[in-house]
């Protein structure tokens, strides 16, 4: 199917400019082509039958895909799905530099394939003081081993965890490619959260990547490869309801049906929206810590999920909850964006450090493993450090009554 751009939705666009101030590289480099309003009028051009230049395809490159936009947008653009087709466009039509498209091999022939990414992990100690070296070789290398998390041992799940007393609901446990190899602690304190509060959770084997990685590069094929496996490995399951603990997965998979055609069999809801939906049951022990909550964007922009994470946290005796400034900007994640613009994500990641600290707070909670893992990275390079935890894990520590 050959990717096409839909004159429709670019006509939504009225260039109104509410998006302007809520745009990241608008905000750092203050270029009108670097904003979603002047990308939109690139777009128009393209459909119009300019060809994909190098430099509108650097435009279309810069955008990290936050949706931040889209939240701003008065007039209900739909930049979530401009911005996919016409990555998918650049993808089919621009011709990259040898070394960028040896890069974007590199990525994504890795990071969406657990079995590979489970290879690099007992060299990930060495990536830390590996970065300066291979930042000389190539920015994104350099990039991609100063993110290298200190991982913990990996933790085998078991493919059925038994709701604690009454049984409530069945739900099936997506463990994802990142999440599952850098982040295995996410994943065991996921299933034990919804486990405590009544829930069978169902951990299907056969598992990788959902696709979110390639759909938000443009990368269709690829990315239709992995939907329609992970929809194979679910509908097997039975589940009725799929559980996603990492935004940009969870805001993918529920896009499956513009992406495929047809929607999955079952529904996806992320971690918190999905227990808040349930409601609490189990007690909650005190855990006295001051918490700064950052909002992955895929989840409070393209899934309208702000509340939800924020009313759990809350719940939690003991626990203060801080807001972070400027909380609707990108931290620089935004999937592969932290490794293939290096340069404007550390701008950002440096930006969210800074108003990480301002909080004062002792204990970074995220949920999603790439602003983790940007966020983490930022504060360590500004000569801080800030624990950070997923949502589940700090459900998990106050349901069990441990600490964190």
């Amino acid at each position: 199917m050959d990717p096409r751009i839909d004159p429709k939705l670019i006509n939504d666009c009225v260039h109104c400019g509410f998006c302007l101030p809520t745009c990241p590289t608008y905000a750092l480099w203050g270029e009108e082509m670097d904003s979603p309003r002047g990308r939109i009028h690139l777009m128009k051009q393209h459909a119009e039958g300019t060809p994909v230049t190098p430099e509108m395809a650097g435009h279309f490159d810069a955008c990290l895909g936050c949706m931040a936009c889209v939240t701003a947008c008065p007039s209900g653009v739909q930049y979530n799905l401009l911005i996919e087709q016409t990555r998918a466009v650049v993808e089919r039509e621009h011709v990259r530099e040898p070394q960028e498209r040896a890069v974007r091999g590199v990525v994504f022939s890795l990071f969406p394939y657990p079995r590979r990414l489970r290879l690099l992990r007992p060299t990930m100690w060495l990536a830390g003081r590996m970065a300066p070296f291979l930042a000389r070789v190539h920015p994104s290398l350099g990039a991609m081993a100063a993110l290298a998390p200190r991982v913990e041992r990996r933790q085998r799940l078991p493919r059925l965890v038994r709701a604690r007393g009454e049984r409530r609901a069945v739900v099936g446990m997506l463990t994802g490619c990142v999440q599952g190899e850098f982040f295995p602690q996410v994943n065991a304190a996921t299933a034990r959260v919804l486990a405590m509060e009544g829930c069978d959770v169902v951990i299907p084997p056969g598992q990788g990547c959902c696709g979110a990685l390639s759909v938000h590069s443009g990368r269709q094929d690829q990315a239709r490869r992995l939907a329609r496996q992970t929809i194979r490995v679910f509908e097997r399951a039975g589940v009725d309801t799929v559980v996603v603990n990492a935004a940009g997965c969870g805001s993918s998979m529920k896009e499956y049906g513009e992406l495929l055609g047809s929607e999955p069999s079952f529904r996806v809801m992320d971690l918190s929206e999905y227990l808040a939906e349930l409601g609490p049951v189990a007690k909650r022990h005190p855990l006295p810590v001051t918490v700064a909550y950052h909002d992955a964007c895929h989840l409070a922009h393209a899934q309208g999920i702000r509340a939800q994470p924020r009313e759990l946290l809350s719940g939690i005796p003991e626990l203060e909850l801080r807001e972070i400034p400027e909380s609707a900007i990108c931290c620089g994640s935004a999937g592969t964006y932290n490794l293939l613009q290096p340069e404007a994500a550390r701008d950002l990641g440096d930006r969210k450090a800074g108003a990480v600290t301002t909080t004062g707070a002792e204990l970074l909670v995220s949920a999603n493993p790439g602003c983790t893992m940007q966020i983490a990275s930022a504060m360590r390079r500004a000569g801080g450090e800030i624990r950070v935890a997923h949502t589940a894990e700090v459900l998990d520590a106050s349901l069990r009554g441990v600490t964190l």
